[in-house]
């Protein structure tokens, strides 16, 4: 156990509104914040929405040598009493309220069920009558035949309905990019800081210039919860993002003034993603957590299909009608292999198996892989994009670069690491180091845990009622389409707004108003339904906008 101070450990909720596993950065990030949360001797309450996160065991708690009573090992459960999170539970003597909190961390599950609308294998399904519970499942439904995407809005207000019956518990809130319209109702009554990997206004923008038609028009109302995200963005004081480039995006497309925005970069498990005994010659790896343009596949089996140094093709990700297309035009059924649903150590032996891993995204606001890839020692060719150079050095010791969206210089660059053994050495070893060095999930959780302790000393960030600004008439992201009011103002203007720019809401219900109080985004006021379900993007697409 590492205790980050003499200070008494904190009682964390930490949100998320979907943390699949094996696939997107929200679930990696959740399961290895909390866990190092909890070495620290901090007790974390993880509140998830479907797919759910795999957890690690609470860790032993040991000072100078010795066990501590209490560890708390058999508390990571789903203490939602098999999904019934809105009923009370029972409470471990350390983190009842009031009474003493010993210095043994504990990781805990409570489960948000949703409608779980886009779950495999029948994603886009319609609800029996007898599933729906209340007003947020009728939104959640009707917001999907609307052709937009409502999980974060929807898992919000349902966090915001938990935490008010169980809010006594905690000492902070920590959400994990949901940014929906029910955290502007928490911050009311809790602490609370807000991770952005990044603005979902990036993939919006990549997603429409690859589009046409129909398609085009269904995935500007798929990407409307952008909006929203960028008008409870703006309005939270404690915005913790992964690399310097996310800050700035954060800053120019949701209008969130820099002096809110703290960069924590993200961690890896050194022990795990670790150099193997050999590699297989000819082997590239490649992961996407979504089969949309942002990730560059396409890029990269443009690049491979003439490179027959690339003799095994690996990619680490669920392929969509898209990428099996791509494939099956450049002739690469025989040399290219899709995984997924693998375990980290599955994961780890991989990359550390590939002569070179890649990384062709149009943007990332960190990327997991990258790092990951450094850590395993395998050399890394990436697009010059994003956060990419930040992450992974721009000066050429750690890994190559390229134009994105370039597949001669991807071909080029792939073409002349596989032909030169010394060059390949060279960068793994250098990758390596930089990952040993900078990349480390106990750091993360320490500079986590002093921007809670920030974020408790503060005053409310919401006033004596929640408030809400009117959505704009614009979409979130060049300066012309920001909203007005925001970032030029003051802080106190970016918190509370204006008169005019709000909307008091019902502490009994955040998102109940009049018509016009009522985000433009919501079902109420969206475009006729385009088509059956089948017309929408992809759900993995849109809603694991994170950094892996």
């Amino acid at each position: 156990m590492r205790f980050d101070s003499a200070a008494p450990p904190l009682r964390i909720a930490l949100l998320s509104y979907r943390s699949k596993p094996h696939c997107g950065g929200q679930g990696v990030y959740v399961r290895h914040l909390a866990r190092e949360l909890a070495a620290l001797g901090h007790h974390v309450t993880v509140v998830s929405g479907p797919p759910y996160p795999e957890l690690d065991p609470s860790p032993e708690p040991t000072i100078a040598g010795g066990p501590v009573a209490d560890s708390g090992r058999d508390s990571m459960r789903d203490s939602a009493r098999d999904h019934a999170p809105e009923t009370a539970r029972d409470h471990a003597p350390e983190t009842r309220p009031g009474a003493p909190r010993a210095r043994s961390g504990r990781v805990e599950l409570v489960r948000l069920p949703s409608l779980d609308l886009y779950r495999e294998p029948d994603p886009f399904r319609l609800p029996h009558v007898r599933e729906y519970r209340d007003w947020i499942d009728v939104l959640e439904v009707a917001t999907m035949l609307t052709a937009g995407f409502g999980e974060p809005r929807t898992f919000s207000l349902r966090a915001a309905r938990w935490l008010a019956q169980h809010g006594h518990r905690f000492d902070v809130v920590h959400d994990n990019q949901t940014l929906g319209d029910g955290l502007l109702a928490i911050a009311r009554r809790h602490p609370l800081v807000t991770t952005i990997h990044h603005p979902i206004s990036r993939d919006r923008r990549t997603d429409l210039a690859a589009a046409r038609g129909w398609r085009r028009l269904s995935l500007r109302r798929w990407y409307g919860f952008v909006r929203m995200q960028a008008r409870v963005a703006r309005r939270l004081p404690h915005v913790l993002t992964v690399s310097g480039s996310s800050a700035r995006d954060i800053a120019a497309d949701f209008g969130v003034a820099p002096d809110a925005i703290e960069v924590v970069p993200l961690g890896v498990d050194t022990a795990l993603f670790a150099p193997g005994p050999a590699r297989v010659p000819g082997r590239v790896v490649a992961m996407a957590s979504a089969d949309t343009p942002l990730k560059g596949i396409d890029t990269l089996l443009e690049a491979v299909a003439d490179l027959p140094a690339v003799r095994e093709l690996v990619l680490v990700a669920t392929p969509g009608e898209r990428t099996r297309a791509l494939v099956a035009r450049f002739g690469l059924g025989r040399r290219v292999r899709f995984v997924a649903g693998i375990s980290d150590a599955d994961l780890g032996e991989l990359i550390a198996s590939a002569q070179v891993a890649c990384v062709p995204s149009r943007y990332e606001g960190f990327s997991l892989p990258a790092v990951e890839a450094l850590a395993c020692g395998t050399p890394v060719v990436a697009s010059r994009a994003g956060a990419l150079p930040e992450v992974l050095g721009d000066d050429g010791r750690c890994a190559r670069l390229v134009p994105p969206g370039d597949p001669a210089a991807l071909r080029a660059e792939l073409a002349d690491l596989l032909a030169d053994d010394a060059a390949r050495a060279a960068l793994g070893a250098a990758g390596r180091a930089l990952a040993l060095q900078r990349y480390s999930w106990p750091a993360v959780a320490r500079a986590t845990v002093a921007a809670y302790r920030r974020a408790i000393g503060d005053p409310p960030a919401i006033g004596p009622r929640a408030l809400l600004d009117r959505p704009a008439a614009g979409v979130a992201g060049s300066p012309a389409d920001r909203p007005a009011g925001d970032p030029t103002g003051t802080r106190a203007d970016r918190v509370t707004g204006s008169r005019a720019d709000r909307a008091t809401l019902s502490p009994a219900h955040p998102l109940v108003g009049s018509p016009a109080d009522r985000p433009a985004d919501s079902p109420a006021d969206a475009a006729p339904a385009l088509g059956s379900p089948a017309v929408h993007p992809p759900a993995e697409g849109a809603s694991l906008h994170a950094h892996r």
